[in-house]
C-alpha cells in the first residue's frame, strides 16, 4: 500500500499533473494540500474518473485538503480540529481506508515570526497533538499525512543560516514537532533516510529547483502500529521537475 501526501499547490492549475501522478504511479491512498478551491468547485468528478474516490474540506482560494482512495470512498472521521471554533481555515481532514485511519493537513506557515501568525501556527500544533494522542489511543494503524511546514533538523534544509529566521525553523516550531514525535509516532521519511539531506519541498524563486536548494517540510508520522508495517519511504523528486509543477513534491510510505 502507497500512501502520499502531495502540496498540490492549487488543484485547478495543477489537475494535469495530479492525474498524471494517479495515472503513472497508481498509489493507494493520496493526501492533498492547499486545494485553494472551495467545496463546490473541487473537482471530484475528474478525480472519480481516473479511479479515485475522494473527500475534501475546500476553502475558496486559500488552504483545503483532501483524501484519495483508489477503487473506493474514504469514510470522513472529521474535518478541521477542536479548541478554537472560532477557526475557518480547512487545514485538517480524517477519513478511515481499509482499516487506516489517515490524516490529511496543511500546518499554517507562521511567517513573519514573530507576530500573530506565528501564535496562531503554534496554537494549530497544540491542537493537532491533542487530536494525535486520542487517535494514538485508538491503537490502530493510523499517519498523519502533510504539509507540516516544519524544517524538524538542521539537515532537513539546504541552508541552516539562509532558513534560521524563518518560522519554519523555529525552536518552538520544531520542539511541538519533536513533541508529537515524543507521543509515540514514527516519522517514516526521516527513519528511511537517517542522515537527512533528502528534500520535499524546492521554492519557485531564485532558481530553487535547479541548485537543488530545498527542504524537507512534508512529513508521514505513523503510529506504532502502521510503522510495524512500514517498508519503505521516499520522494517523488522527479514530479517537481515537469512542467507547471507544484513547488512540492509527492512524499511517500510503503506499508505492507
Amino acid at each position: 500500500m502507497k500512501i502520499v501526501t502531495y502540496n498540490i499547490n492549487g488543484i485547478k492549475a495543477r489537475l494535469p499533473r495530479l492525474l498524471e501522478y494517479l495515472a503513472e504511479e497508481q498509489p493507494e491512498i493520496v493526501c492533498l494540500q492547499e486545494l485553494k478551491t472551495s467545496d463546490e468547485t473541487f473537482p471530484a468528478a475528474e478525480i472519480e474518473a481516473a479511479g479515485y474516490g475522494v473527500v475534501w474540506h475546500g476553502q475558496k482560494a486559500w488552504n483545503g485538503v483532501a483524501i484519495l482512495a483508489k477503487g473506493q470512498t474514504p469514510r470522513v472521521r472529521q474535518r478541521g480540529l477542536e479548541g478554537e471554533p472560532e477557526d475557518e481555515h480547512s487545514r485538517y481532514i480524517e477519513a478511515e481506508v481499509d482499516g487506516l485511519t489517515i490524516a490529511a493537513l496543511y500546518l499554517p506557515n507562521g511567517n513573519p515570526q514573530p507576530g500573530p501568525k506565528f501564535d496562531y501556527k503554534l496554537r494549530w500544533m497544540t491542537r493537532l497533538a491533542a487530536r494525535a494522542r486520542v487517535l494514538l489511543a485508538e491503537e490502530v494503524p493510523a499517519i498523519l499525512a502533510g504539509d507540516y511546514n516544519v524544517i524538524a533538523n538542521d539537515d532537513d534544509t539546504f541552508s541552516v543560516s539562509r532558513m534560521q529566521d524563518d518560522a519554519l525553523m523555529q525552536p518552538e516550531s520544531r520542539s511541538a514537532y519533536r513533541a508529537l514525535l515524543g507521543q509515540g509516532w514514527t516519522d517514516a521519511l526521516r527513519t528511511q533516510f537517517p542522515k537527512g539531506g533528502v528534500w520535499t519541498f524546492w521554492d519557485y524563486q531564485a532558481g530553487a529547483w535547479q541548485r537543488d536548494a530545498g527542504f524537507r517540510i512534508d512529513h508521514l508520522l505513523l503510529s506504532p502500529q502502521a510503522a510495524d508495517r512500514m517498508i519503505d519511504a521516499g520522494v517523488d523528486k522527479a514530479y517537481r521537475g515537469r512542467e507547471k509543477a507544484s513547488d512540492h513534491a509527492p512524499t511517500w510510505v510503503r506499508l505492507r
